[in-house]
């Protein structure tokens, strides 16, 4: 699985090469209609800069949502039926005893199905 980081220093590289891509476009363009060249690479790069970063961190702001999973009724009710007859199924030195753990999950589902 890849790191947030590396997903965020990827998303920045990939929008970096892209912005100056951009930016080396805009400059030619500016010059070809007659700016100087001085005053063309300046405002290419003020307006290609700020996009890249403002791009760079949506990307990065939508890679860090996480989903919370919400539990149904039914997972509550079971959870707690499980926890008050886990111990029935269980040894004194708390390992389950043999096919306890099945019996357990059993027995759950079925108090919770009354």
């Amino acid at each position: 699985m890849v790191s947030i980081a590396t997903v965020e220093q990827m998303a920045e590289d990939y929008i970096a090469e892209t912005g100056e891509a951009l930016c080396g476009v805009m400059t030619a363009a500016l010059i070809e209609k007659g700016v100087p060249s001085m005053i063309a690479r300046a405002l290419s790069e003020r307006a290609c800069k700020p996009a890249a970063r403002a791009g760079a961190q949506q990307v990065v702001s939508t890679a860090k949502k996480a989903v919370k999973k919400t539990t149904s009724a039914y997972n509550r009710k079971y959870k707690a039926a499980f926890k008050k007859l886990a111990p029935k199924y269980k040894l004194k030195s708390g390992k389950w005893k043999k096919n306890g753990f099945k019996s357990a999950v059993k027995a759950a589902h079925k108090a919770v199905k009354k």
